[in-house]
C-alpha cells in the first residue's frame, strides 16, 4: 500500500460530476489514497475551464454533464493537452455512450457500480497510459478500432510521404494494435512505462495524430495488428 501511495502522490487528479455529493466523495477517496486532487467541478463549461488551468495527469470525468456534454469535454481538454488522460466514469455501459467517449479521446471507461478499489486502480493505470474499460467493454472497443480501420480512408489530392519510425517505434505500435495496455507492452519489451509513453508521444507526433483512437486506427489500416 505504501508503493501505491507513493506512486499516487505525484499524479494529479481533476474530478467532474453534476452530483456533489457523488463529486466530493469520489474526490476524498482520491485525495486519501495519496493522489493530488487539484480542481473539481459540476458541469461542463466549468470544466473545461478548470481542465486547462489546472492541466490534471487524470480527468475523471462523467458524461452527463449540464452546459456541455462529458463527450465535448473530453474533445476540448485533449485537445489543448494531449498529455491528459481522461477516465470515464459513468452511470452508463451503453456501448454506444463507450464507443463515444473513446473516439473523443478518452482513454479508459469504468461505469459506476466499480468499487472504490477498481477506481483507485484504474486511475493509477491511467496514470501510466494504460488504456482501462470496465470488464467486457475493452473487447468492444477493439473491435470498433477494426470496424473504422475497415472502412476507407478519404482521398486527397496530395498524399504525404508515410514519416518513418525507428524499429522500437514500430514495434510498439504493434503491440498498441494488437490492444496491449503500456505495461503490458513494457513487460514484454522489457522497458519502461515512461519509455513506452515516450515512444507512443513521438509516433504520435510523427503521424500527426491526437489519440490512441487514432494511433490505432494508423496501426490496423497499416496491418501491424497482423504482424
Amino acid at each position: 500500500m505504501t508503493d501505491d501511495r507513493e506512486a499516487a502522490r505525484a499524479v494529479t487528479v481533476m474530478v467532474v460530476d453534476d452530483h456533489p455529493m457523488w463529486r466530493d466523495a469520489v474526490a476524498r477517496d482520491l485525495a486519501e489514497a495519496g493522489f493530488d486532487v487539484v480542481a473539481t467541478a459540476g458541469d461542463g463549461p466549468q470544466a473545461v475551464r478548470r481542465a486547462k488551468a489546472a492541466e490534471p495527469d487524470v480527468l475523471v470525468l462523467d458524461l452527463n454533464l449540464p452546459g456541455l456534454p462529458g463527450v465535448e469535454v473530453c474533445k476540448e481538454v485533449v485537445s489543448a493537452h494531449p498529455a491528459l488522460r481522461v477516465l470515464v466514469l459513468s452511470a452508463s455501459g451503453e456501448h454506444a455512450d463507450v464507443l463515444e467517449a473513446v473516439k473523443s479521446g478518452a482513454t479508459g471507461y469504468l461505469v459506476k457500480s466499480a468499487s472504490t478499489e477498481e477506481l483507485l486502480d484504474a486511475v493509477r493505470r491511467t496514470a501510466v497510459g494504460d488504456a482501462v474499460f470496465t470488464p467486457g467493454l475493452a473487447g468492444l472497443v477493439l473491435g470498433e478500432y477494426r470496424r473504422l480501420a475497415s472502412e476507407p480512408a478519404p482521398v486527397t489530392a496530395d498524399q504525404p510521404v508515410a514519416p518513418q519510425l525507428t524499429e522500437r517505434e514500430t514495434e510498439v505500435l504493434r503491440l498498441v494494435a494488437k490492444g496491449l495496455s503500456y505495461k503490458q507492452i513494457a513487460e514484454r519489451l522489457v522497458i519502461s512505462h515512461r519509455t513506452v509513453q515516450n515512444h507512443v508521444q513521438n509516433t504520435l507526433g510523427k503521424l500527426q495524430l491526437h489519440n490512441r483512437v487514432e494511433l490505432v486506427r494508423y496501426a490496423i489500416e497499416a496491418g501491424l495488428d497482423d504482424a
